[in-house]
């Protein structure tokens, strides 16, 4: 039965029209899609634990600059407004502007930092397990 709602539900969205109204269409835009970090590190396979999934929404100041951190967990976002900037303690950077999409590195020392001149405003999922954290500060921050 779940197949089969599945199976439907697909069916709608590759249609387009059947949630648009007259004359309009549904697009779709994939932002990433992927099985490595920004970096080019391959993604860990996901834990067999019970899941939980946490989707934060991140407003990062102008000149802010976000402590040294790590994620054991696989997690995406994309960045609503602003920039950032995501710097690993190896050196590799990546500059995201609005509306770019990141697959964030797993179990590597970075911290992001917003040099524009506007708020950065991110929402990232993380797909964890639960009762574990999905960011870690590094012991000297």
């Amino acid at each position: 039965m779940k197949r089969l709602i599945a199976g439907f539900c697909l069916i709608l969205l590759l249609t387009g029209n059947a949630w648009a109204g007259e004359g309009e269409t549904v697009v779709t835009h994939v932002l990433s899609k992927t099985s490595e970090s920004w970096n080019g590190s391959p993604l860990p396979p996901y834990p067999a634990d019970t899941p939980e999934i946490t989707i934060l929404r991140i407003e990062i100041p102008p000149g802010a600059v976000l402590p040294m951190h790590s994620h054991p967990v696989i997690n995406a976002g994309v960045l609503l407004r602003g920039e950032l900037t995501v710097v690993t303690d190896e050196g590799s950077i990546l500059n995201l502007k609005s509306g770019e999409a990141i697959v964030e590195v797993v179990d590597t020392w970075h911290y992001g930092t917003n040099k524009g001149s506007e708020t950065s405003e991110i929402i990232v999922f993380y797909a964890g397990v639960a009762g574990k954290p999905i960011t870690v500060l590094h012991r000297d921050e």
